[in-house]
């Protein structure tokens, strides 16, 4: 029990520090008051239970690097555990009396649960110290053209975990060796205590005023220093213990692939913090700066400027350096000068890899979309892009090309395809820009007509009556044309009888399921391989053969992790006679081709030491098959180009779920009907 002076010393330093805190947190609210409008207050007592149990159980922290989550959980386990021995403690030093040892068998159980978790957090930390200072492993680190807050550049976050965990073995580490001295003032041991009764060996030879000595000391620095730590607690990187619970509960609720409208047309997007909506200016607080998201980013993983972790970093440096000024509107400066540069923005896949991988619900992703849209609403973008864009205006699609010829891959087949627009089909066929346009995709869009042509499926296109569906248009920044494409597509579907949609493109088919049932355009939508799946289980496609064959898959972005759509494509190649050799990072975990977010285009960023689909390809090589398998036009494209600048192209043939379809068919490669009538395909 502490005396009466110490009693009140302590008293009066809770008070100083929780008044000092409370001003740090009181900024917080402040600074994320800010934020533009979001309402994410439905079902709170439902998202706060989800969240509770999720982090009860380490869901979100086990997404990624297993051996370091399983050390985190000790730190976590053993930290949560302590907040009930830190009120025993509070008791032991202001109730006569009061003491957990020897106390009964429950007493025991928590003893002994204080013990063990005491020892489980110093070594979690331990490790941790180790990984970021000894062992430096390279995913902690930045692309050397990655923007970067001068006090990241000064080693501030390596600072901040240097302090946090000395902190932390401080506190946890004179709790333990308080208890092994009051093992050793009462002379025993405690079968309860195991660790710390090996440690209370170490002082049996000290004299009971030396011990009383031990226990104090050892008492003010475990909470003593907890208190202490109370104001610096809101500024470090472990303020995320409080924010990222309640940034997890006050997550996105809606479909991944459906993104946020603006709620101003004439000043869309973002420029400073306070412009995002709320919840991503209070993601600044729940990062826990542990890089996971920079480390499945395909645009940091090439040599890009671009790290979604800077991003968040960078965005609470700031606020720590100039918090009073953000809350008072006299440092509202642009992000570019200080979050992200311009470059590392237009270099976003918008893979989504970030926000799936982020264990405290942070979404880096939103923020380049929010700024990209400012970006594109003042004519500041890459010419390329606003080329395209003009293209997309003007044309309805992102090769510059008459609308006429969007159907004009269909000469080549030896049968009409329907005009949807005309007369009734069972599936109309979305076929997306890429898959009508782009040559390298046309064979393929090809094969997939002579299929269900063969299996006599009633299915027809619309045509000059279709538009690009707008997905990367959303996505690079232009929400006007993006609405004006979707409105003009989804009239020109309207006026079509059909039961069901179907598109070969993942990025079409995110649009189509998610983003335009908003704007009034509710469709029953597939994908080509769940289409394909149900047609060969339902027997109208008859396969005749067995391939034999071995070959590996790729998840497209926006199929897999934006869709949950993993099973369909493996499905139709095990019919098939195809057996799927998993590469490392597949379903959740895959690795973008790098077309997504308009990137395709774009060209290459000069820093960019290896593109991601070549990254991709190295991958699939190193399970050892012969055969990379996609499911999207954009992948197909990506992927026919990488195997020849990799240089395996002797070694990896690049192959669509379609060719294995019409291999195990028998059917015949599609063929050149002579002197066939363009007007006819011109629908």
């Amino acid at each position: 029990m502490l005396s009466t002076y110490e009693q009140i010393g302590f008293i009066v330093l809770v008070i100083v520090c929780l008044s000092l805190a409370f001003g740090r947190f009181r900024q917080i609210y402040q600074i994320v008051s800010r934020g533009g409008k979001m309402d994410r207050f439905d079902k709170l007592i439902s998202r706060f239970v989800t969240t509770l149990i999720e982090i009860g159980l380490q869901k979100t922290i086990s997404k990624a690097r297993p051996f370091v989550s399983f050390m985190h959980s000790f730190i976590f386990f053993g930290f949560s555990f302590y907040l009930l021995v830190n009120v025993n403690d509070i008791l032991e030093a202001y109730v006569a009396g009061w003491t957990t040892i020897g106390a009964g068998s429950i007493a025991g159980v928590f003893n002994l649960f204080a013990d063990l978790f005491s020892v489980l957090v110093i070594t979690g930390m331990l490790f941790f110290l180790y990984r970021r200072f000894i062992k430096k492993p390279k995913v902690l680190e930045f692309n050397a053209n990655v923007k970067l807050h001068p006090n990241v550049a000064a080693g501030g976050v390596k600072k901040d975990s240097l302090i946090v965990g000395i902190f932390i073995l401080i506190h946890v580490g004179s709790r333990w060796m308080g208890t092994a001295l009051h093992l050793a003032e009462n002379g025993h041991t405690d079968a309860w205590l195991p660790t710390a009764s090996i440690l209370s060996g170490l002082f049996t030879s000290w004299s009971p005023g030396a011990l009383e000595t031990g226990i104090h000391v050892t008492w003010w620095l475990a909470m003593g220093l907890i208190v202490v730590f109370l104001p610096y607690f809101p500024s470090s990187k472990h303020i995320h213990m409080m924010i990222a619970p309640v940034n997890l509960a006050l997550g996105r609720q809606t479909p991944r692939g459906a993104m946020d409208a603006i709620s101003d047309p004439t000043s869309p997007g973002a420029t400073t913090l306070t412009d995002l909506p709320w919840p991503q200016v209070l993601d600044t607080w729940a990062c826990i700066m542990c890089t996971r998201c920079h480390e499945v980013c395909p645009a940091h993983e090439s040599g890009t400027p671009l790290s979604p972790s800077a991003l968040e970093i960078n965005k609470r440096y700031f606020v720590r350096d100039k918090a009073t000024d953000v809350i008072n509107g006299s440092a509202d400066l642009p992000m570019l000068d200080y979050a992200i540069s311009d470059d590392a923005l237009w270099s976003c896949t918008t893979c989504y890899a970030c926000v799936q991988v982020c264990p405290v619900g942070n979404e880096p992703l939103m923020d380049i979309v929010e700024l990209r849209r400012k970006q594109v609403f003042d004519a500041k973008m890459p010419d390329e892009l606003a080329d395209v864009l003009r293209s997309l205006d003007e044309q309805g699609n992102s090769f510059n090309e008459s609308a006429r010829k969007r159907s004009k891959w269909s000469k080549e087949l030896d049968f009409k395809i329907k005009d949807a627009t005309k007369e009734p089909v069972k599936y109309l066929w979305y076929v997306g820009d890429f898959a009508s346009f782009n040559q390298n995709c046309q064979d393929t869009t090809r094969k997939v007509a002579q299929v269900l042509n063969a299996a006599g499926i009633d299915f027809g296109i619309m045509g000059k009556g279709e538009k690009s569906a707008g997905n990367d248009v959303r996505r690079v920044g232009e929400e006007g044309l993006f609405e004006v494409l979707a409105e003009q597509n989804i009239e020109s579907i309207q006026k079509c009888d059909f039961e069901e949609i179907f598109t070969t493109d993942p990025h079409t088919f995110n649009t189509l399921k998610n983003e335009y049932p908003k704007l009034g355009g509710e469709f029953e939508v597939k994908h080509y391989s769940s289409l394909l799946l149900d047609l060969i289980q339902q027997d109208e496609i008859k396969l005749k053969k067995n391939l034999g064959m071995k070959a590996t898959y790729h998840d497209p972005c926006y199929l897999g992790r934006y869709n949950g759509v993993y099973d369909a494509p493996r499905e139709v190649m095990k019919l098939c006679g195809v057996e799927t050799v998993e590469m490392p990072r597949n379903k959740e975990n895959s690795f973008c081709c790098g077309a997504g977010g308009g990137r395709v285009w774009m060209p290459d960023h000069e820093d960019m030491n290896q593109r991601p689909s070549e990254n991709r390809i190295e991958e699939a090589v190193s399970v050892g098959v012969n055969n990379f398998t996609v499911a999207c036009p954009k992948d197909m494209t990506m992927y026919a180009d990488a195997v020849k600048t990799s240089g395996h192209e002797a070694d990896m043939a690049v192959m669509d779920i379609i060719d294995y379809v019409m291999d195990a068919m028998d059917l015949p490669e599609p063929t050149v009907e002579a002197g066939a009538d363009e007007a006819a395909i011109q629908v």
